[in-house]
């Protein structure tokens, strides 16, 4: 089963009102099929960033962040106004809507995880949290 995780804009903290510049818009931390680490397995693992401004931002040193610290460094990316980028896991030939992280291994946390992306001044531009483990009893 393969389970996407898109949050209603109402979800993130702040002020309601106002729709991140750029925001993490979707994640497939479970890549359909097994997790045989295959390259197209780890592909089919991806975080999607979406500009909802109709200017472009430059992500040059922005940076995708899971739990554990696995981090991605945006090396010289143009992000066009109203687009959304897609940041695969495994290995490929980055495009204006596809990049790739490189790894072999998976990053995203299938139960739960949280992405947090940073701009290049380390400030926290959005953050996507997914699963049960951020859930206190009381």
């Amino acid at each position: 089963m393969v389970s996407i995780v898109a949050l209603p804009a109402s979800a993130h903290d702040g002020d309601r009102h106002r729709t991140p510049k750029v925001e993490i818009s979707a994640v497939q931390a479970d890549s359909p099929g097994r997790d045989n680490r295959s390259n197209r397995s780890l592909n089919g693992e991806w975080v999607e960033i979406t500009n909802n401004t109709r200017h472009s931002v430059d992500l040059d040193g922005w940076t995708l962040k899971d739990e554990d610290g696995h981090r991605y460094t945006f090396d010289d990316v143009r992000l066009a106004g109203r687009s959304t980028i897609r940041i695969h896991t495994g290995e490929g030939r980055d495009t204006r809507t596809d990049l790739y992280q490189d790894r072999r291994n998976y990053v995203w946390d299938n139960h739960s995880d949280t992405a947090t992306l940073r701009d290049d001044r380390g400030r926290v531009v959005d953050t996507e949290s997914w699963g049960g483990r951020h859930h206190h009893n009381h």
